[in-house]
């Protein structure tokens, strides 16, 4: 389970405080009805400092541990040469991918987030205030969609942020990104439309010339086209606040995500030999079933015996996302 760092929590429960919990709630029920809508967004969603907290209260805990699984299983498959030291996030809000980023890679030289809300922007900072390291000197700064600044850096993420787009608005921002990074990563609601944008996403970036570098272990046409959709799950531990504002009662929540990343042309990326595991683990006495994607570009059902030795052992210890060795 992923539980918000304590700078994160304790700065968010600083400016949750002051704000009155009817507001807080109110604004929580519109923000979720909206995001619920697929149709993108005619106007900025957040506006107001009391809709920027109610955000922040119910979707960075999300959003944060959504992006530090996918960058920890980034951080896996990037080369040492491309290992970043600087990290841009485009429409990236409140900061939540920033904080995920400088987890994954402690040692990070410069953060800097850009979107074109400046309520959240300036919620964004008041989090970091204090926090370690780049996190703590990140910049938010504001600028529009299509008109970001011409400085780049080897992480550029794209979090959450499609859905609020029109398809040409999307493939802009996707080119946007490969123009400034050398590793680009795309995440998503793990929704058939969320799963739908980042398919598109990947489909540009094949196209472009870069190197997936997950979660896909091939470059072939995704196999679940048609049948089903590809997505994950990373479990949030919620706060009594949390629960409070959504009306919830459960200690944790699924966050459920679709997400794509790449690298540049020139970087080098090894061979993949291992599956993804796309759904729950069954795991019964004697065998574990799986159903995985595999390097050649199929998808299918796999069952581990006793009888496979280590890969076994592997195989009782893998969960939905992971990947496993082939046979």
């Amino acid at each position: 389970m992923t539980t918000p760092p304590d700078g994160l929590r304790s700065a968010l429960d600083a400016v949750l405080a002051a704000v009155p919990s009817r507001e807080l709630a109110d604004a929580t029920a519109a923000l979720v009805a909206r995001y619920r809508d697929v149709r993108p967004a005619g106007s900025p969603i957040l506006t107001t400092a009391t809709q920027v907290a109610a955000y922040a209260a119910y979707r960075m805990p999300a959003t944060h541990a959504a992006m530090r699984r996918v960058l920890r299983d980034v951080a896996e498959h990037l080369p040492e040469t491309a290992t970043p030291r600087s990290v841009l996030d485009l429409g990236g809000g409140t900061g939540a991918a920033a904080w995920a980023a400088a987890e994954v890679w402690g040692d990070l030289e410069s953060v800097t987030v850009l979107d074109q809300v400046e309520p959240a922007l300036a919620l964004g900072r008041r989090l970091v205030a204090g926090a370690p390291g780049a996190l703590g000197r990140a910049r938010f700064d504001r600028a529009l969609a299509g008109a970001w600044p011409a400085d780049g850096a080897d992480l550029v993420t794209v979090s959450y942020v499609l859905s609020e787009l029109t398809g040409i608005q999307q493939q802009r921002l996707v080119d946007d990104a490969m123009t400034r990074g050398r590793v680009v990563v795309v995440v998503e609601p793990g929704t058939p439309d969320g799963y739908r944008r980042v398919l598109d996403a990947r489909g540009r970036l094949l196209a472009s010339g870069w190197s997936l570098l997950g979660p896909c272990p091939h470059e072939e046409r995704c196999p679940l086209v048609g049948s089903d959709w590809c997505h994950f799950a990373a479990r949030v531990s919620r706060s009594a606040e949390h629960r409070r504002i959504k009306g919830g009662t459960l200690s944790y929540e699924d966050e459920k995500y679709s997400w794509v990343a790449a690298v540049a042309p020139g970087v080098v990326v090894p061979q993949r030999h291992r599956g993804r595991v796309l759904r729950h683990p069954l795991k019964r006495k004697g065998l574990v079933e799986l159903t995985l994607c595999r390097p050649d570009g199929s998808a299918g059902r796999d069952v581990v015996s006793k009888r496979a030795g280590e890969r076994y052992r592997l195989a009782r210890d893998v969960a939905w996302g992971d990947e496993l060795p082939l046979a």
